[in-house]
C-alpha cells in the first residue's frame, strides 16, 4: 500500500500526513524518509485531498470515558498514578498537564489550513457543478473543524497574563512551514472569539443542515441548479454517505458552546457575549427540534438504551445525540475493564464521591439537606432521585441480569468492599454505572463485549446552556423572544427523570421567582444530568466558583454491618484532598513552547 506522505515541521505540527490509507494515529506524528510527496499533489488526486482532511477527524478533542471528572469534587480514581488525580492532589504544572489541547489542536488546525489552502484548486469531479458542491462540502467542514479545534484551545490555555489582560492562543490561519517565522504572539480572548464565530458563520453558509439523500431535482438549490448540477451530483456530494461528519447541525451546537463559554463569570469581562446572545444561540439548536417538546424522554440514560446502541445505522445517531463518533464493534469492553467493580473482573477505576451522591436530590425533588424532603442518613439511597441509581453503583446493586450484589461496605468478601484492595477496590463506597453496559461479560472463560459509542455533544447539553444562560438574561420564568424559559426547561427534566412527578415538584415551584436560586439548581441538574462526561472541571472554572469550591475534600461513605444484620452508615469526610491555587481557574501555556518562543507570554501564575 503506497503512503502519501508531505512532512511540514511548524510551530506545534510534527508532521503533516496527507493519505486516507494511513492506518494509525501514530503514523501521523512519525517523519516518512521514504515516498515523500509534495502536498501540491493534492489538486490532482481528490482522495488525497480528502485524506487531508480525514487526518483533522482522527484528532477531534473528545474523550471516552470520564477522565477529567476524578480532578473535580465528582469521583477519584483508586490508581494513584492517574494524571488527573495527580493535577488535583497539587501536580498541576505547566510541564505536567493532562488536560493540554496545545499540540493535537495545532496539528488538527494545520491540516485543516492545508485543505483551505488547495480546496478551490482540486479537482474534484468532471462537470463544474458537482466539483463545487464537493469544494463547498469539504470547505465547510474545514471552517467548521478549525472552529472547534480553536474552541477547545482557547478553553484550555486562555488566561490572563502579568499585565493584567485575557490572552487567548495564537491564531494560525495559514498552514506553516520549516522556513517560517514560527515565533507568535498570542492573539487576545475577543480575537480569538471573533475568529471562531467567523469560521463558524462560514462553515454554515456551505454546509447543509444534515446531510441526506434528496428526491427531486427542485430540492437541489438554485446555484447548484444554475450549474447544470442534478439530484444525482447533489446526493453524491451531500447526500446520506455523509452522514456522521460535521454538519449545519453540528455547528450550531459548537457556537451555543462556545457562546455560553464566553458569556461566563471568567471571560464575559472581556468576551463582548452577554447572556441573551448566549441563550439565542442554544435556542436556534432546540427549536429545530421543537423545543422542550422535543427533549428525548430517555435521554437521560442514553448509555443504558440497548436496543438504540445496537439497532443503529452509519451516519445516524439517537434522539439525544446532535454528534456522535462512530460505533465501536460488538465485542468492544474497554470501558467496562477500566471501570467494572473487581468481582465483575473491571479495575475499577472511577470512584464517585459523596458529595456528588448528595447532589442528587429525593424523587420529590427536594434537596436532601430540606427538611421536608423526607431524607434519612440511615437508608440514604431510599427515595431517591432515579439518577443517583442509573448513573452510579450504590452498595447492594446489580450490574447485569445474572450478576450478584455488589457490596461496597466494609461487610463485603471480596474486593469490591471499601479500600479492602489497593488499586482495585472503590476508595469511596461506590462505582462507576454510567457510560457502561450491564450486558457485557468480563469473565475470563466467557468474555462478551458489545456496541458503544461516545457522544460528542448532547441535546441535554444545549438545554442545560440554554437554561443558564435563560435565566442570566431574563431570570427563570423569562422566554426572550422564544417559546419556552429557563424554568421550563429544568421541569422537563427533571420530570424525564422522575423528580417531582408525584407531587408536582413543589421544590422548584418555590424557587421559580429567584434567580439566584434558580442558577443554583440549573448548575446542579447540569452536574447531575453530565456528570462522568468530562465538563465539570471546566464548568466550575468558567463560573469562577470559590476557590473553596475548587478544593473542596472529596467525601466518601463506609458502611457497616451491625450484629442484627443491618447498616451503619459514617461519613468518610476526607477520602482526597485537593489542592489548586487561585490561577488554576485558567490552564497554562505549555511550558515546552514558552522556552522555545520569547513571543510567547505565560498565564499569571503558571
Amino acid at each position: 500500500m503506497r503512503s502519501h506522505k508531505t512532512i511540514y515541521r511548524g510551530t506545534w505540527a510534527l508532521a503533516m500526513a496527507a493519505a486516507m490509507t494511513l492506518t494509525s494515529c501514530d503514523d501521523l506524528f512519525e517523519p516518512a524518509l521514504e515516498n515523500q510527496r509534495d502536498i501540491n499533489a493534492m489538486e490532482g488526486e481528490p482522495s488525497y485531498a480528502q485524506g487531508i482532511l480525514a487526518n483533522a477527524y482522527i484528532l477531534l478533542p473528545y474523550q471516552s470515558g470520564p477522565q477529567s471528572d476524578l480532578a473535580t469534587d465528582d469521583a477519584v480514581c483508586n490508581d494513584q498514578t492517574n494524571n488527573y488525580l495527580r493535577i488535583a492532589t497539587g501536580a498541576w504544572a505547566a510541564e505536567n498537564d493532562p488536560l493540554s489541547q496545545w499540540q493535537n489542536r495545532y496539528n488538527a488546525i494545520q491540516y485543516i489550513n492545508i485543505m483551505l489552502e488547495h480546496v478551490d484548486n482540486v479537482a474534484w469531479a468532471n462537470t463544474p457543478a458537482l466539483n463545487q458542491m464537493y469544494c463547498d462540502h469539504f470547505k465547510g467542514e474545514s471552517y467548521a473543524l478549525r472552529a472547534l479545534n480553536m474552541f477547545h484551545l482557547l478553553r484550555a490555555h486562555c488566561g490572563y497574563t502579568a499585565d493584567g489582560r485575557l490572552m487567548g492562543v495564537p491564531i494560525m490561519l495559514r498552514h506553516l512551514e520549516a522556513g517560517d517565522d514560527l515565533n507568535l504572539p498570542r492573539a487576545t480572548f475577543k480575537e480569538c472569539l471573533d475568529r471562531i464565530m467567523l469560521d463558524i458563520d462560514s462553515a454554515l453558509v456551505l454546509l447543509r443542515y444534515e446531510d441526506g439523500d434528496v428526491d427531486s431535482e427542485e430540492q437541489v438549490p438554485a446555484k447548484y441548479r444554475q450549474m447544470g448540477g442534478t439530484m444525482g451530483d447533489y446526493n453524491r456530494a451531500f447526500g446520506s454517505h455523509m452522514r456522521g461528519k460535521i454538519n449545519g447541525r453540528i455547528v450550531e451546537g459548537i457556537r451555543a458552546q462556545v457562546a455560553l463559554f464566553a458569556a461566563s463569570p471568567a471571560y464575559n469581562k472581556d468576551s463582548g457575549m452577554g447572556w441573551n446572545q448566549a441563550a439565542d444561540m442554544a435556542a436556534v439548536v432546540l427549536d429545530r427540534i421543537g423545543g422542550v417538546a422535543g427533549m428525548d424522554p430517555t435521554g437521560w440514560k442514553w448509555f443504558a438504551n440497548h436496543s438504540d446502541i445496537d439497532n443503529l445505522k452509519q451516519g445516524e445517531s439517537p434522539a439525544e445525540m446532535l454528534w456522535r463518533d462512530n460505533r465501536s464493534g460488538d465485542s468492544e469492553h474497554g470501558l467496562e475493564d477500566t471501570n467494572y467493580p473487581p468481582s465483575l473482573y473491571g479495575n475499577g477505576r472511577t470512584n464517585p464521591t459523596q458529595n456528588l451522591v448528595d447532589a442528587f436530590p429525593m424523587a420529590n425533588g427536594y434537596p436532601i439537606a430540606d427538611a421536608a424532603s423526607g431524607y434519612d442518613p440511615q437508608n440514604p439511597y431510599a427515595g431517591r432521585d432515579p439518577r443517583l441509581a442509573m448513573y452510579i453503583l450504590l452498595n447492594g446493586d446489580v450490574m447485569g441480569s445474572n450478576s450478584s450484589q455488589i457490596i461496597t461496605g466494609t461487610y463485603g468478601s471480596n474486593r469490591d468492599a471499601l479500600n479492602r484492595d489497593n488499586g482495585y477496590s472503590t476508595r469511596t463506597g461506590y462505582y462507576l454505572r454510567k457510560w457502561l453496559r450491564s450486558d457485557v461479560n468480563l469473565n475470563p472463560s466467557s468474555t462478551t463485549g458489545k456496541y458503544h459509542y461516545t457522544p460528542r455533544i448532547r441535546y441535554t447539553e444545549i438545554f442545560l446552556d440554554y437554561a443558564e444562560a435563560a435565566n442570566e438574561a431574563w431570570g427563570p420564568t423569562g422566554r426572550g423572544s422564544h417559546n419556552y424559559s429557563a424554568y421550563d426547561v429544568v421541569k422537563a427534566l427533571r420530570q424525564r427523570a422522575g423528580v417531582g412527578v408525584s407531587n408536582g415538584d413543589p421544590y422548584l415551584e418555590s424557587i421559580k421567582g429567584d434567580k439566584d436560586k434558580m442558577r443554583e439548581l440549573i448548575r446542579n441538574e447540569r452536574r447531575l444530568e453530565l456528570c462522568f462526561e468530562n465538563h465539570r472541571f471546566w464548568d466550575l472554572r468558567r463560573w469562577k466558583v470559590e476557590l473553596s469550591k475548587l478544593n473542596e475534600t472529596a467525601r466518601g461513605m463506609q458502611i457497616d454491618q451491625n450484629s442484627d444484620g443491618t447498616l451503619q452508615y459514617t461519613l468518610l469526610p476526607n477520602v482526597e484532598t485537593r489542592n489548586y491555587k487561585e490561577y488554576m481557574y485558567y490552564g497554562p501555556i505549555p511550558y515546552a513552547e514558552i522556552i522555545k518562543w520569547s513571543n510567547l507570554e505565560q498565564n499569571q501564575g503558571w
